[in-house]
């Protein structure tokens, strides 16, 4: 079986909004700049042009090269640094957190696809330069979001407790983590790789962030990827404007809180905060709230009067942290970024902040869902044609699936609509007669033509719990594929890391990813090693 692929909005596994965002409905133009075509990003380039402050390029570009001091960056990531500086050049942003090793291996799709998207608009627009850029979320401070990765069905954590922003993390500890994670490798050809970019990432270097940026370069480097620790007050600074009129006046509480009201039909992913800064210090991430003209920040003694917290932001502004809800502004602030790349859940939050950044004064970017992928194996492959099954039957529901495989194992028809249809024929008359005759006789008629419809449905659901039984050992080898696919019923990119792939297939793993994702087609894709 080849490699295939489906649409996201046939996959099952999104939301209506982001279906709805691909399908491009009108009830949601409203609440994004442009579709993520080629064609319009020579629209998004000209606005931003226009849009940027092109006196941060030089502080942007700084503080890169400070990150990458104590990197071995590749030329081409050097480059790209430095092309930061001409005013023709963009980037192409998606952002992750720290997790662990990586953590799941949408990280991979994530940065893949910017990377890959990078390449497609230089060909479209060689005028132009184009960098791909991976914004650590270094300042979140959900530490158990991120302090494990599975491995081959197994949870390997790293367990301690952490109250501040996750980059400044020590990674005290990480050696015993790598100790359980060494045992479980076993032997192997790649196995004495991945314990040295373990090793190294982790215990060779102070913290989170340090050792994620190590992580990410030593994976992605090559290819030019430059990744960007936002968490600087040299970085702060150009967005201080910004962080002042959220203390003073909440804009983006009203403006989000406005466009939440358009996806009342749908589930909102996020709903701001009265303020949505943090305050931060190594041990501390805590919210900012207004109370009667002082500035609290919440579970600490910590309060301060207008006058006073507006020379702390002066004086320091890296203890002002932004949360989801402004972290995309200072994003699109601080970078000349055209687009920015993510999961389904973080497209349906940026949906609700254009009518903020249009408050803001900022440009608005494209938003592009990141490409989705099931890898399967050779052998894997066999199976499922030996079982005839299809890709688009590992994308149902397992029950669906079992259902449909056993009305094609059956001899004969396990479906009663005919019957059904029949019976519900046969009533119409009695209901009519019934009508004629005696009215009150017509209940009696709908509770007997109910019952006798209950009846049928019965006796299908017992046929097909005995054929579901007479057919067992085939399901059962069915259901056995589907679990290896989508585990626990849920998307594998969800659930594995990318170490259990790389150690069965060395480089063909990256190679095959960067040939197959192409970051504007909407396709869910299956890749066979």
């Amino acid at each position: 079986m080849p490699s295939d692929c489906t649409s996201f909005q046939s996959s099952g596994y999104f939301t209506p909004l982001i279906n709805d965002y691909l399908d491009q409905k009108d009830n949601l133009k409203p609440l994004y700049n442009r579709f993520p075509t080629l064609e319009n990003f020579k629209l998004q380039i000209e606005e931003k042009q226009g849009n940027y402050n092109p006196e941060f390029r030089s502080v942007l570009v700084t503080a890169l090269q400070q990150q990458y001091n104590a990197v071995n960056a590749s030329t081409l990531t050097v480059q790209n640094i430095q092309l930061l500086s001409n005013g023709k050049t963009f980037t192409i942003t998606t952002g992750h957190q720290l997790n662990l090793f990586t953590g799941p291996l949408y990280f991979l799709y994530k940065i893949i696809s910017t990377i890959n998207l990078t390449k497609e608009l230089k060909v479209a627009y060689p005028e132009y330069n184009f960098v791909p850029m991976y914004w650590m979320a270094t300042e979140d401070h959900d530490f158990e979001e991120i302090n494990y990765f599975n491995f081959k069905n197994k949870k390997i954590t790293w367990p301690r407790e952490s109250s501040g922003p996750v980059g400044r993390l020590s990674n005290n500890g990480l050696d015993a983590v790598l100790e359980v994670f060494s045992k479980e490798l076993g032997p192997g050809n790649n196995t004495e790789w991945l314990k040295s970019l373990f090793r190294k990432a982790y215990l060779e270097h102070a913290n989170l962030a340090d050792a994620t940026r190590y992580l990410a370069n030593e994976i992605f480097g090559e290819y030019g990827l430059v990744i960007i620790d936002a968490d600087t007050p040299e970085l702060k600074r150009l967005f201080m404007p910004h962080v002042k009129e959220e203390l003073l006046h909440q804009t983006s509480h009203h403006k989000v809180a406005e466009a939440s009201e358009s996806l009342k039909k749908y589930k909102i992913q996020v709903n701001p905060r009265e303020i949505n800064l943090f305050y931060i210090e190594d041990n501390i991430r805590e919210r900012i709230i207004l109370q009667e003209g002082t500035y609290y920040v919440n579970n600490t003694e910590l309060k301060f009067t207008e006058a006073e917290l507006l020379a702390l932001l002066e004086s320091n502004p890296e203890k002002f942290s932004p949360n989801v809800i402004m972290r995309p502004l200072y994003q699109e602030v601080i970078l000349p970024n055209l687009c920015y790349i993510g999961g389904g859940g973080e497209l349906a939050y940026w949906l609700e902040l254009k009518s903020y950044f249009e408050a803001a004064g900022v440009t608005f970017p494209i938003v592009l869902l990141r490409n989705s992928v099931v890898l399967a194996t050779q052998k894997q492959a066999d199976k499922l044609d030996r079982l005839g099954l299809t890709w688009a039957d590992m994308f149902s529901k397992q029950q669906d699936l079992v259902n449909r495989k056993v009305q094609v194992f059956s001899e004969f028809q396990l479906d009663f609509t005919e019957q059904k249809e029949f019976l519900k024929a046969q009533f119409e008359k009695l209901s009519a007669m019934a009508e004629k005759t005696d009215v009150s006789f017509t209940g009696a008629v709908k509770a007997q033509e109910l019952k006798q419809l209950k009846g049928l449905e019965n006796l299908e659901k017992r046929l097909l719990k005995a054929e579901k039984r007479k057919h067992a050992d085939e399901l059962g080898r069915i259901t056995s594929i589907q679990n290896e696919l989508f585990p626990n019923n849920s998307l594998q990119e969800r659930k594995a890391n990318f170490a259990e792939f790389y150690l069965e297939f060395d480089g063909k793993l990256l190679e095959e990813l960067f040939r197959r994702l192409k970051p504007l087609e909407q396709e869910f894709n299956v890749v066979v090693l």
